[in-house]
Formats: C-alpha cells, sequence, structure tokens
C-alpha cells in the first residue's frame, strides 16, 4: 500500500485488527450451534435493526449506486422506494410465521409443506444467491481499492475474505450483528463524509448539483409509463417490492435475525428501523453519483484517466496508445461509472480521511459477506448436512460443521469475486442474478404460506414451469436473428416478478381445480 500515507494505513489496519478483535471477544460465548446462529435469542430490537440495515448497505450500494447515478439517473432509487411495501407484509406476517415455527433455517418448513424436493430447491436458490452476492460485494470492494493500492484484485480480495472469515468463524451471528451495528455508523458517516467533500469542491455547491441534476434529467426516477419492456419506475418499483419480500421473507440473513430478536415485536421493530434508516441513507449515494457527475463536467480534464483506463480494459493489453485514446473519447459516463468514485478518493480527498473512507468501503463489504456466511454456513449444516449426511452426535461437531461450512461459502465468495473481473456494472450484474435465483424461492413461498389447498404435486408443478419460464427470459436475448420472436420483450428486471407470480398463480389455480373436480366427483 506504498500510495497510501502512513496515517491512512494506520487506520485501516486498525480497523481490521479491531474486527478480528470483536470475533475473538465473541468466540468465548459460542459454545453452543444455537449461540453460534442465532445468539440464543437476546439481540435488542435496536441492534438488529442496524444490523440488517448494514447489510442491505453493502459496497454494490457504496461503489455500484454512485456509479450508476452518474452514468444514468435516480431510476434505482425507486428500488429504495419499494421497502416499506415489503416492510409492511414482513413485519405483519413474515416475523410471526418464523418465530412460531422454531426453526433456525428459513427453509425447513418447505419440506413439512411440499416434501423435500421444495426444501432441496429453495436451498440451492439460496446458496446460488448467496455465491452471486458474496462474490458481487467482494468485487466492488477490490475495485475500489485496486485504484487506491495499486495491488491485484485477487490479493485484495484474499487478503479481505481472510479477516471477515476469521472474526465470521469466531463469533458466529453475535458478532456478526454487533460488528455489523459498528460498520453502520462507520460507512454511514463515510458517504455523509464524501458528500460533503464533493459539494465542498463544487462552484455553487448544491444549488448547482440541483440545477444540473434537474437540467440534464439527472435526478430522474425513469419514465411513469406503463411500459415493461424497459426499466420505467413501474419496472423498478415492482422489483424492489418482490426481491424486498424475498429479502424479508425467505432471505435467511434476515430470517436468523428474526430468531436473534428477543420478541417477535422486537423482530418487527428491527426491520421498520432498517427502512427508515435505509432509505434516506441510500439517497445520499444517489446524490453523491450526480455530485460527482457536475463536478467532473466543470473539471472533465480530472477524469482522462478513468476513460482511459477503462478504454484499455475493454481492447485489452496489446492495444496501442492510439487506439485506447480513440475509443476513451467515445465512451459515455455509464461506460466507466463504477470506476469514478474511486477514482475521487484517490485524487481528492485528504490525508487522514481517505483511512476513514476506505474503512468504510470495507465496513460495506465485510458486513453484507459475513452475514451472508454465517446464514450460508448455518442452511448447509441444517438443510444439508443433518439432512442428507448424518445428524452431529453432540453440540461440539454441529460447531464444527458450522465453523467448515463458514470457511468454505468464503472461499467460494472469493472465487466469484474474481470470476467477476471486467464486469462493467457490478450493481446491474447483482440485479440479473438475484432477479433469477430469487424468483422461485418467493413463488414457492408464497405459494405454501397463502395457498392453503396446495398440495405437493401443485408446487412441483408450478416451481417447473416457473424455472422454464425465468430460464427462458433470462437466456432468450442470446438466440437467433431467425428466432428473434421468441425473445422475452420484458425487461430483465421483471424476471423475479413474472417468475414469483407464475409459480404461485398457477400452484393455487392446480389447487382449485383439484378441489372443484373433487367436488362434481
Amino acid at each position: 500500500m506504498n500510495k497510501l500515507p502512513i496515517v491512512d494505513l494506520c487506520i485501516i489496519g486498525l480497523y481490521l485488527i479491531a474486527m478480528i478483535g470483536v470475533g475473538f471477544w465473541f468466540s468465548f460465548r459460542n459454545q453452543r450451534a444455537d449461540q453460534f446462529t442465532k445468539a440464543s435469542g437476546n439481540i435488542p430490537s435496536w441492534a438488529i435493526g442496524l444490523s440488517i440495515y448494514a447489510t442491505f448497505l453493502s459496497s454494490n450500494t457504496f461503489l455500484g449506486v454512485p456509479g450508476k447515478a452518474f452514468g444514468s439517473n435516480w431510476n434505482a432509487f425507486v428500488f429504495s422506494l419499494s421497502m416499506p411495501v415489503a416492510a409492511f407484509f414482513a413485519s405483519r406476517f413474515f416475523v410471526s410465521f418464523y418465530r412460531r415455527s422454531g426453526e433456525v433455517s428459513a427453509y425447513t418448513h418447505l419440506e413439512k409443506r411440499f416434501g423435500p424436493w421444495a426444501r432441496t430447491y429453495a436451498v440451492t436458490c439460496f446458496l446460488l444467491t448467496q455465491l452471486a452476492r458474496i462474490g458481487s460485494v467482494f468485487f466492488g470492494v477490490a475495485l475500489s481499492l485496486q485504484a487506491l493500492t495499486g495491488y491485484s484484485m485477487e490479493l485484495i480480495m484474499t487478503v479481505t475474505g481472510i479477516c471477515i472469515i476469521i472474526y465470521t468463524v469466531l463469533g458466529g451471528i453475535e458478532a456478526v450483528i454487533w460488528t455489523e451495528v459498528v460498520q453502520g455508523v462507520i460507512k454511514t458517516f463515510g458517504a455523509v463524509l464524501i458528500l460533503y467533500l464533493l459539494i465542498d469542491r463544487i462552484d455553487g455547491g448544491f444549488e448547482t448539483i440541483n440545477w444540473v441534476g434537474v437540467s440534464e434529467k439527472k435526478i430522474s426516477l425513469g419514465s411513469f409509463d406503463f411500459d415493461f419492456n424497459h426499466s420505467t419506475f413501474w419496472v423498478i418499483f415492482l422489483y424492489g417490492v418482490f426481491i424486498n419480500l424475498n429479502n424479508f421473507g425467505m432471505d435467511q440473513n434476515y430470517v436468523q435475525r428474526y430468531h436473534a430478536a428477543k420478541s417477535p415485536k422486537d423482530a418487527a421493530r428491527s426491520i421498520w428501523l432498517c427502512v427508515w434508516i435505509y432509505v434516506p441513507t441510500s439517497l445520499l449515494f444517489f446524490l453523491i453519483g450526480t455530485s460527482l457527475y457536475v463536478y467532473y463536467q466543470a473539471n472533465p480534464a480530472l477524469i482522462e484517466p478513468v476513460k482511459l483506463q477503462a478504454a484499455a480494459e475493454r481492447l485489452g493489453s496489446g492495444a496501442t496508445a492510439t487506439e485506447i485514446s480513440r475509443l476513451a473519447a467515445t465512451l459515455q459516463p455509464a461506460d466507466y461509472g463504477d470506476k469514478v468514485m474511486p477514482h475521487f478518493m484517490v485524487t481528492q480527498i485528504p490525508t487522514g480521511l481517505i483511512g476513514i473512507i476506505i474503512s468504510a468501503i470495507l465496513s460495506a463489504a465485510m458486513s453484507t459477506i459475513s452475514s451472508g456466511m454465517n446464514a450460508s454456513a448455518t442452511v448447509f449444516v441444517e438443510d444439508i448436512y443433518k439432512r442428507y449426511f448424518k445428524a452431529p452426535t453432540n453440540e461440539r461437531t454441529t460447531l464444527r460443521a458450522l465453523h467448515i461450512a463458514t470457511v468454505v461459502v468464503g472461499l467460494c465468495g472469493m472465487s466469484a469475486g474474481i470470476a467477476m473481473i471486467g464486469i462493467s456494472s457490478v450493481l446491474d450484474l447483482w440485479w440479473v442474478l438475484s432477479g433469477i435465483f430469487a424468483g422461485g424461492m418467493l413463488g414457492l413461498f408464497l405459494l405454501g404460506l397463502v395457498s392453503k389447498y396446495a398440495r405437493n404435486a401443485d408446487a412441483a408443478i408450478a416451481t417447473a414451469v416457473g424455472i422454464i419460464i425465468i430460464i427462458w427470459m433470462t437466456f432468450s436475448e442470446y438466440l437467433p436473428q431467425d428466432m428473434e420472436s421468441l425473445r422475452s420483450p420484458l425487461d430483465k428486471n421483471m424476471i423475479i416478478v413474472v417468475g414469483t407470480l407464475s409459480i404461485f398463480l398457477i400452484g393455487s389455480l392446480l389447487s382449485r381445480l383439484r378441489s372443484f373436480s373433487r367436488k362434481n366427483i
């Protein structure tokens, strides 16, 4: 890290040591599996709310959202506006459902409702979702730190991953939650600090940002037309409602926290606390992206290195300087948006403050990754190891399995992040992948929760049809030109919406038809 002053290095080092120290501190309490997975249900609601907020506010938000706002507009902010709708259903129905079940895994009840296949399918979707999420978060933090340090993204992911694995394995869910409380505060402060520095450097400050944002439609929420073929307001709103219903209703990261709360009422309060903090904070990141656009529009020479870097990456190592310059001149803001925030940090943030900002980015990544690792390990042990291999004979054996699973998930997540190197928009990638994997899970969950008459066969047929629809919507764009009429016309953010509704509606219809036919026999 020879590009960073010693003051910043000390700040970053102290932060990493402190996070590992938290893991050691809580390791003395993790003598039983229920302490590792749900902290024996002793965490206050405000801490769980901040923990859920910190999980939402990942490095994808810290880097991807400003990059998205820099390259386009505030259309993606509609995702945040949809959160209260999902929070209402989660606090009203989902929390009480899981607290009554008593099962630490979010997917055990699916086997009781529809059979082993339903549980296995949901677990597979969840683990793939977490792999995509952890990988994209690793990628996001490495992209930023590479610009600051000059080290390879692979090395950055490895070092960061080892630190996260250590404190997650040692401290369990309790360490994850309390470190996320600290991390939530750090990254919120980091966002406010970056915004302040930007406004201070722009002539006219906030008034100039607002004027440019309005005149160039940079703060637009997207078209309000009922057009589901493009990323309109309604497409992102529907995507947000369904993906957040999946988060609050089917995602082990959140369900596990419901069990960590002292009571169902505390668990419900934690959801609303997360929403009321996350929505305005996410607005900060969109404002940062617009401010970056205004700043570099006024100082175009300062952004040239970013454009040249993006052009060089596109052309590959064999490109000449002339070819790189020619391509760089044609690039649009959306083509290099993810690189702008790290570039601003490298060139514009004073010594001392940059250490705080890097710690904020690290905290954004670490909270999401550690949460995903703990949740994935819990699901693996509860739904795969115990179900298909062997039931642990004692608490020590269960804890060992949880520790090993945590390490494996962390290593797989790092590998996924390395595989994502070269992606132009990490936020877009995550949204597409989460929509693909989550659509089937949510549809199956809602079918089991809402439809009293749906049976195993109804759910199996509906899920099979839903999977076919999800696969078609995801990959039909690659069909040859002569099969263009078979391509899905809908925006990719509609995958989770259509996939969920397909499974739920088909399963409900089949159960009704079966019930009707029996009455007429």
